[in-house]
């Protein structure tokens, strides 16, 4: 069967136990190694789909309810196969032709975000239920990579110091101008003014978010100097003094960088800073799961971290600082996982049991390749002027440490 070939090459770490569609069973890896789990195929269609298409066809044979876990649970089959990713990628002409492909005709097709694009893009995914985001998410409705400053920290309290030490690299001063592209359920948006006295703007092209954002602002009493607008940053005019994106550069797709960073130089001061936060890669540019790029974030990429340099040195933006969050989004994703199983029956409720398996797929998938994989989250402070930022960075740890 090609499928057994494909898991024997594939499976070096732990243990995969396979009840094939016909039950015969197939064990790969150590039967005696932890992690291990059982998989059972209820479909004879998928012998052969998941070894040409792992990728998308697992995904799909989960959330359809033809691929079942008959020992263990998802979170170990994760396990296993988060272990093991590194045997997916081919070392050989083969592998080397399929990955010049995705690289230079199947990935310039897939994120071409032009404005209309981007819009039905975002909808897909943030114009779900609004009661959804409040069944696995903080509070404060953070949708983004929080931070851990001890494993022991609560999803609240990493997600305070998340824009909090935001924030301190963005050395804020009282009546600034902020721009918050991206801005989300506007939790960002409203810290900043509450803390530092600053003036934001926010954009977001989710008629949910937008609604939820300026509601929040009035509730809180900020409608003054806080406001979000449902808008493509691309239509934006400024200057602003500060510029913040959290969460939104992996939607812009790389055949959109440069056009990005010109539109953030020629919003911003010639004083101005900007933190940019977003999923990237370790390794050299590449392509979107498919299975996450069909079911979850159409349009979505996370960059290699020369394809972001590339295109800043290009617009004549400086990197003045930058730093790697390793793991911290794969704690992000444990600790949302948790609250969407706590809360899995009344997320049935809204919607069905492929929408929570498909769900779960995507939590436990995305958690993996933050914990085993190449993607991590950067932080990179940018400015047009050298002499905008000091020479060292003890004003983070001052900032953080006094607003704490």
């Amino acid at each position: 069967m090609l499928l057994a070939r494909f898991l024997k090459d594939f499976v070096s770490i732990g243990h995969l136990r396979l009840i094939d569609a016909d039950g015969h069973r197939h064990d790969f890896g150590d039967p005696g190694a932890t992690p291990s789990v059982t998989i059972r195929l209820h479909d004879k269609a998928l012998h052969r789909k998941m070894a040409l298409q792992p990728r998308l066809a697992v995904g799909e044979a989960y959330m359809e309810g033809r691929l079942t876990i008959e020992e263990g649970d998802i979170a170990g089959f994760f396990e296993v196969v988060g272990r093991n990713l590194k045997n997916l990628e081919r070392d050989d002409a083969v592998g080397r032709l399929a990955a010049s492909f995705r690289r230079n005709i199947a990935r310039p097709i897939q994120q071409n975000n032009p404005m209309h694009r981007a819009r039905q893009n975002v909808a897909h995914h943030y114009d779900l239920s609004d009661d959804l985001f409040d069944l696995f998410l903080d509070e404060d409705r953070q949708y983004s990579c929080a931070y851990f400053a001890t494993p022991n920290d609560s999803l609240e309290q990493a997600q305070e110091a998340k824009k909090r030490h935001i924030a301190a690299k963005l050395l804020l001063q009282p009546g600034q101008k902020v721009l918050d592209i991206g801005s989300g359920w506007g939790g960002l948006g409203l810290y900043l003014a509450r803390i530092a006295d600053v003036d934001v703007t926010g954009v977001t092209l989710s008629k949910e978010q937008h609604e939820v954002s300026n509601r929040r602002a009035r509730e809180a009493g900020l409608s003054d100097r806080v406001r979000f607008l449902l808008q493509d940053y691309r239509e934006l005019e400024g200057p602003y003094d500060r510029i913040v994106s959290v969460g939104m550069f992996e939607h812009v797709g790389s055949r959109h960088y440069l056009e990005y960073f010109r539109k953030v130089r020629e919003l911003m001061t010639d004083s101005g800073v900007m933190l940019l936060h977003a999923i990237g890669r370790f390794s050299e540019p590449g392509n979107t799961n498919a299975w996450l790029r069909k079911y979850i974030f159409p349009g979505g990429y996370t960059p290699a971290l020369s394809e972001v340099f590339t295109r800043l040195e290009q617009t004549r933006l400086l990197a003045t600082d930058m730093e790697i969050l390793k793991t911290h989004y794969a704690e992000t994703l444990k600790h949302w996982h948790q609250r969407f199983a706590v809360n899995r029956d009344r997320i049935h409720g809204l919607y069905d049991e492929r929408f929570c398996r498909m769900w779960e797929f995507y939590l436990l998938g995305c958690e993996a390749v933050f914990r085993f994989d190449d993607q991590m989250v950067f932080q990179i402070q940018i400015a047009k002027d050298r002499y905008a930022t000091p020479e060292t960075r003890d004003y983070m740890v001052d900032w953080e440490r006094a607003h704490a």
